[in-house]
């Protein structure tokens, strides 16, 4: 089946990762992680893969085995000063969650943004087994020894989800009974000064969720046009003031270059004063860890090809937290969801070579006022949750 490439919003700027490398964890050679290439090294490390159903089981494992380093078992997350503090991250509409994907003993679900582990952590309470992967290492760590005791039947990769395909694809993992991607800031990476994802205290102008990303956001903020600044906190945080904004930074940065999260919201409050709760600041540090990251860009990759990995009767979940994302799942399961195109142009409406998906919710669910009580950061979130139809022979 030929899956869509999603219609990409023309205002998507060309500020895309290069491809990154995954990263195996717990090698002695380097003390840290393992630098290797997406391939069969990492995921060699898992014994169980293979079981909810792939095809090739034994095909897999004997090639898995073939491809074996000089290490054995499972391999244990970096150790980090923290190590011994918890990664407080609550996760939102957990229960509507595990009620559309349904995990149970036997399944095999694709966990495609990892963070603090909380979404895992219920899909291996429910008897499945996870692959889970994650772009930021000290996800990886605080997840792996919270859900050390489900080890048998959870493994976790390095790595931004829209490249997902490219790393299980090598090994013969063929489909998944439920896909879920999360694709909000943890709660840890808002209140980590040192990513400088808040302005409420004063850190390096980073934003990065990938420590190894190529650009942070005091590059985009010193190096870019005006014009450009203006284009990216209208579009990606919708600011009315961009204009107003770009202008004052460029004037500020001409003296010296912005380099923390606290000059940067004051150059943002002198040239857009606060008239209200909201501080002027919010939609522009929004919109410059979207750029930073390519988190839109990133989703639709994701999108494209995340159908073709579910089994039939398999689920698709994915959590939104503003308009710009929502609008793109929306987009993406209703094309996937439609027999029929039509176009102005065409004598009569034509299948779509894309159909594969039945929606499940019509409308975006929505956390309940007592999560929100809790959990305030739930607020926001919006999950639309689509199964795959049967897949023709």
């Amino acid at each position: 089946m030929h899956l869509p490439t999603a219609p990409a919003p023309t205002f998507l700027p060309d500020l895309r990762y290069r491809k990154p490398q995954a990263r195996m964890f717990g090698s002695r050679r380097t003390g840290g992680g393992w630098l290797l290439p997406l391939g069969w090294s990492q995921m060699a490390m898992w014994p169980w893969l293979g079981c909810a159903g792939n095809e090739g089981t034994d095909d897999v494992r004997r090639a898995l085995n073939s491809r074996r380093g000089t290490g054995s078992g499972p391999q244990e997350p970096p150790s980090s000063p923290d190590d011994d503090l918890p990664f407080y991250h609550v996760p939102v509409l957990l229960k509507e969650v595990i009620h559309f994907l349904r995990p149970g003993p036997g399944g095999l679900f694709f966990d495609a943004t990892l963070g603090g582990g909380g979404h895992s952590e219920a899909l291996l309470q429910a008897g499945a087994s996870v692959v889970a992967m994650d772009q930021d290492p000290v996800a990886i760590a605080h997840a792996s020894t919270r859900l050390r005791a489900h080890a048998e039947r959870f493994s976790v990769l390095r790595g931004n989800f829209r490249h997902f395909e490219e790393v299980l694809g090598e090994i013969g993992v063929k489909q998944f009974d439920g896909i879920l991607a999360d694709i909000g800031v943890s709660s840890k990476q808002l209140d980590d000064v040192s990513k400088g994802f808040s302005f409420m205290h004063d850190g390096p102008l980073d934003l990065r969720m990938d420590p190894d990303g190529p650009q942070t956001a005091a590059d985009l903020v010193n190096t870019l046009s005006e014009e450009d600044l203006v284009r990216i906190f209208f579009e990606y945080g919708e600011e009315p003031k961009a204009r107003r904004i770009a202008r004052g930074i460029v004037q500020a940065r001409a003296g010296k270059s912005i380099r923390t999260t606290l000059e940067l919201a004051q150059i943002i409050e002198k040239a857009s004063p606060r008239t209200g709760k909201r501080h002027p600041a919010t939609l522009v540090f929004q919109a410059l860890r979207i750029a930073v990251n390519d988190e839109l860009g990133a989703l639709q990759d994701f999108l494209k090809v995340a159908p073709k990995w579910l089994k039939a009767g398999g689920r698709l979940a994915l959590i939104s937290f503003h308009s710009l994302e929502d609008r793109i799942v929306k987009r993406s399961f209703q094309h996937y969801a439609t027999a029929n195109l039509d176009r102005p142009e065409w004598p009569a409406p034509r299948p779509n070579p894309d159909f594969c998906l039945h929606l499940l919710t019509r409308k975006p669910v929505e956390a309940t006022p007592e999560e929100t009580q809790q959990n305030p950061r739930a607020r926001s979130a919006r999950l639309r949750v689509a199964e795959r139809l049967p897949i023709p022979s």
